[in-house]
């Protein structure tokens, strides 16, 4: 007598498609990475960035990240790991909200232009100029005439930024359908991340195929030698967040500027000041002592 796995084994054999050829195999799960050895190497290229931070501002460099990708995948993420142990005063997020009724009349750029680096500066852009050719286009926030301009426009303000000593990289996170649409349930789920999900999250669920379109006609024009689009596979966040670090690392070819170990001095005692009573000064209440 077979036992159950025998028998779904003949099973499956038995089994095939109208056309007469057996089913495809189903596609392997891809492995995690395992959360310790995640953590470890995680801090391992954080510290990497500090390093990184340092040369920057040594050397003079502008540098601009910009971040884009479909909603939900991951890139405020990997923007919080970056940023965790870095200087606010020289690595600054920009994450700009939809333009004013007087922005809207600006060329367009110009509101971009704003946030670009002084020396010895990084700024992070989680989203940036690309959104006339993401969301507006398929949403319906740009004309066609404003749309094709900026497919014109925006490789030549990309060259002329790069001449001008800026270092320019530019990621996109791609996610899949399924992945996607996981996350956004995740998001419904838990209430800390309601915020996550705006109006427009939501009308981008119905039009993946429109987004799809736009990113590829997109990556044609602006996908030049001067400042290419890095593509990260961004299904497993772990695993972006430590490829996209990585790779930012390995961008530059820095040099550890590290000081020697500090020294803290001895305190003055400051024996002749004597200090108000604590009790003219106003506590917060100590619920959790």
């Amino acid at each position: 007598m077979t036992n159950a796995k025998e028998n779904r084994s003949k099973k499956n054999k038995a089994v095939k498609s109208r056309d007469g050829t057996k089913p495809a195999a189903a596609p392997e799960k891809r492995r995690k990475i395992k959360n310790k050895v995640y953590e470890k190497e995680l801090f391992r290229l954080q510290l990497e960035l500090v390093k990184l931070q340092r040369w920057i501002v040594h050397e003079g460099l502008r540098v601009v990240v910009i971040f884009e990708g479909r909603d939900a995948a991951g890139k405020g993420g990997v923007i919080k790991r970056i940023t965790e142990h870095l200087s606010p005063r020289i690595c600054r997020v920009v994450a700009l909200p939809a333009p004013t009724e007087r922005e809207k009349t600006q060329w367009y750029f110009q509101r971009y232009v704003a946030h670009l680096p002084a020396a010895g500066e990084i700024v992070l852009l989680d989203r940036s100029w690309y959104n006339r050719a993401g969301v507006e286009r398929v949403m319906g926030f740009c004309t066609d005439d404003e749309y094709h301009e900026f497919l014109r426009s925006c490789p030549e303000f990309e060259r002329m930024l790069v001449r001008s000593g800026i270092v320019l990289i530019k990621y996109w996170f791609s996610v899949s359908d399924e992945e996607q649409e996981k996350r956004f349930q995740g998001r419904i789920d838990m209430p800390h991340k309601h915020w996550k999900l705006s109006p427009m999250d939501l009308e981008s669920r119905q039009r993946w195929v429109e987004y799809s379109r736009a990113k590829d006609e997109n990556f044609v024009h602006t996908d030049i030698e001067q400042a290419p689009w890095y593509v990260v596979n961004a299904d497993v966040k772990k695993h972006a967040r430590l490829n996209c670090i990585h790779h930012l690392l390995k961008s530059f070819e820095y040099e550890d500027l590290t000081p020697p170990a500090i020294e803290l001095p001895e305190r003055d005692p400051g024996a002749s000041y004597v200090r108000p009573p604590l009790s003219d000064q106003t506590f917060v209440p100590e619920v959790y002592p």
